[in-house]
């Protein structure tokens, strides 16, 4: 009977190799991050001489003092090299908002804050230029909106969260809480970008306060919304702990009074009814 040839073992790999090339690729990784950095910065000075995105490649690698190909061996071209500033760009405005929001006095409250700091920051800034967001990003949003919403993930998921804990509290209402969430900015972004509403021959700025109020009105009604921050609800939500308003006993009642009588004149007039005469 033939014996059942068995698999060498291989030994496993020495530690000082691991941690030698560990070494090595930790190096190389802190070589290419600072790399990308300077082609980043030059880009950001481009920008800032220029009042525009319109520069060439070749304007980046001479500013940062680097070579062509070492660009090419990070970005595939400018386009991806303004991506990364803009992404870069919304990643450090959530850090920013999501610690100034941490000073509210409850969920709401820190979603206003939120949505204040999130308008002040989309506000065009008098005497400076940001072509990356008035020129780029509007270029991007018509040709590439799924590289738009990747870039917005950072705030978009900070919103999220704002909305749920809101929701929680049960001083919002909000079945689905990333569109809600998706929709306030928007609303936030849009508005301060072009901040006048036509009102009769004139145009009338709208004001971040006006922009939360509209938002609020959204998430908890309009009658919180022009009073306190507080939301009553009026229908539970998943996962809610929600306050039933105190108006709302006395609604339904009225409305079913209101039906009663109505089926009660209804009932008398068919029994009051002349019945017509048969020819």
């Amino acid at each position: 009977m033939s014996a059942v040839p068995v698999e060498p073992v291989e030994p496993p790999e020495p530690a000082w190799r691991q941690r030698a090339v560990e070494r090595s690729t930790r190096a190389a990784k802190l070589r290419a991050e600072q790399r990308v950095q300077r082609f980043l910065d030059a880009a950001q000075e481009l920008i800032a001489d220029k009042g525009t995105t319109d520069f060439t490649v070749q304007e980046i690698v001479e500013r940062s003092r680097q070579s062509l190909r070492s660009f090419y061996q990070h970005f595939d071209g400018k386009h991806e090299l303004l991506l990364a500033l803009f992404e870069d760009a919304l990643s450090r405005s959530a850090v920013e908002i999501r610690g100034a929001a941490a000073a509210g006095r409850d969920p709401l409250d820190k979603l206003r804050i939120a949505v204040d700091l999130l308008y002040r920051s989309s506000e065009p800034k008098s005497g400076a230029q940001s072509p990356l967001f008035t020129d780029f990003a509007i270029q991007l949003l018509v040709s590439h909106p799924d590289q738009v919403a990747t870039a917005h993930l950072p705030l978009l998921g900070f919103f999220t969260e704002l909305v749920e804990e809101a929701v929680a509290a049960g001083q919002a209402v909000s079945p689905k809480p990333r569109r809600t969430a998706s929709l306030i900015m928007q609303t936030a972004m849009f508005t301060a970008r072009a901040p006048s509403a036509p009102v009769g021959a004139h145009p009338s700025p709208i004001s971040a306060q006006e922009v939360w109020a509209f938002c609020l009105g959204g998430i908890t009604g309009p009658a919180v919304a022009a009073g306190t921050t507080e939301a009553p609800l009026d229908e539970e939500q998943p996962g809610a702990s929600a306050k039933k308003s105190p108006a709302a006993p006395a609604a339904r009642k009225t409305a079913g009074t209101r039906r009663t009588a109505t089926k009660s004149t209804a009932a008398k007039s068919a029994t009051t009814r002349t019945p017509r005469s048969k020819t």
